[in-house]
């Protein structure tokens, strides 16, 4: 296989799997469709033909119809068995495996081969993360992969860190192969739109068996509306209804689950800070990807401070850190952020210069009675002394220090 040129190097994602490389574990990238996936699989290959030239790697892209023979797991075990050779390591790489009927029974007995080291992208986390990992018992390390973050937007558009060029990532989310167009309005959301498309009918409705599309790209519309808002299927339910759309609201928590198993928006529990809970009501979404929901929904300046909530969400999970929404009686703290046994809790405004905002969003913080740090992140460029122990970050010095542990 021709691996292609100019590839950007991603490695926050490479050192994660450095450590595991032939081992008997099956390395799985899931993410959406679009974030790199299948180029942090070429960039593996790279290392290994690097280290050994002749290495016998035997690659399968799910998309290529080329590889459209290879229907359901017997065709897969039929296929790869034929291309190993025996007496020395075989690199296996399977790009969009979800797309193999019963695939996991597949890997379940390659694995078992020692003489296997087996890699895997796939754009649907219940079955990768379901799936295999019952079959599978401890034999898979799942390594997700997001859009790129600031930082790497600068690199792979080689642009300097200013304001413009935050306002540009925020308008236009970090889909990978931007770097390939000019980043105009007219091309980037064309490009944004047909990957939405694409998401949607590969990923939810064809996968899902979905048949009432026009509610599902409703639900989306709401989503991108209401980004950051808490609420419950319930509530989308009673608020359809009033649109004179008429659907129940176990309906409609099962087309949220589809959305959040084929990424394109992540769901974000409440936390109850006193009694140590995950509510059952009530959760948050926000998108994968900002581009792709100002693609759909229009990239409104009244929206921003939901982007940059949206975008300070994003940043946290690209760091490593496990993400709840906050709930202190009748107060709310946007982020509660764990990560190596540590917390961090994080509001997010779009500015701080009125009184209200700076008692709201420092105030709510100070109602925590414990010694984790507090973080006040705004659009705002001022940064000074900290608020009574509360410190405050700018959007794009956080952007570029993401990692806060």
């Amino acid at each position: 296989m021709q691996i292609p040129k100019d590839i950007f190097e991603r490695p926050q994602y490479l050192t994660r799997v450095i450590p595991f490389m032939r081992k008997s574990l099956i390395k799985v990238f899931t993410g959406q469709r679009r974030v790199g996936k299948s180029y942090l699989l070429y960039q593996l290959i790279h290392i290994i033909r690097k280290e050994s030239p002749n290495a016998s790697i035997i690659y399968i892209n799910k998309e290529d119809l080329e590889f459209s023979f290879l229907k359901n797991a017997q065709d897969l075990n039929h296929f790869i068995k034929s291309k190993k050779i025996s007496g020395k390591m075989n690199y296996l790489f399977i790009d969009e495996i979800q797309d193999i009927d019963q695939f996991p029974e597949a890997l379940r007995s390659l694995v078992l081969d020692d003489e296997l080291d087996i890699y895997c992208t796939g754009s649907n986390a219940n079955l990768l993360s379901t799936d295999v990992a019952g079959l599978l018992s401890g034999r898979v390390i799942e390594i997700k992969v997001f859009s790129l973050s600031y930082v790497e937007f600068l690199k792979f558009h080689g642009l300097a860190d200013e304001n413009k060029t935050l306002n540009k990532f925020l308008k236009y989310g970090g889909l990978p192969y931007l770097k390939n167009l000019e980043l105009r309005d007219e091309v980037v959301f064309e490009y944004l739109k047909n990957i939405y498309v694409t998401i949607l009918y590969r990923d939810v409705v064809n996968r899902n068996s979905i048949r009432n599309t026009a509610f599902l790209e409703k639900l989306v519309l709401f989503l991108a509306n209401n980004t950051g808002s808490l609420f419950s299927a319930n509530k989308i339910s009673a608020f359809l209804k009033s649109q004179q759309v008429k659907i129940s609201h176990n309906q409609v928590q099962a087309y949220l689950s589809y959305l959040t198993n084929a990424f394109l928006i992540h769901q974000v529990s409440r936390f109850d800070l006193v009694g140590k809970r995950i509510f059952e009501i009530g959760d948050k979404y926000y998108f994968e990807n900002l581009g792709i929901r100002h693609g759909i929904w229009g990239f409104r300046p009244e929206d921003l401070g939901k982007i940059i909530e949206n975008a300070v969400y994003n940043q946290l999970l690209i760091s490593g850190h496990d993400v709840k929404v906050g709930s202190l009686g009748a107060k709310e703290i946007d982020f509660v952020c764990q990560k190596s046994g540590e917390t961090i809790y994080i509001q997010v405004a779009l500015s701080i210069t009125e009184p209200s905002t700076i008692e709201r969003e420092f105030g709510n913080l100070q109602q925590i009675k414990d010694n984790y740090p507090k973080i006040v992140i705004t659009m705002d460029e001022f940064e000074g002394n900290s608020y009574e122990g509360i410190k405050q970050l700018s959007l794009r010095e956080f952007l570029t220090n993401g990692d806060l542990n």
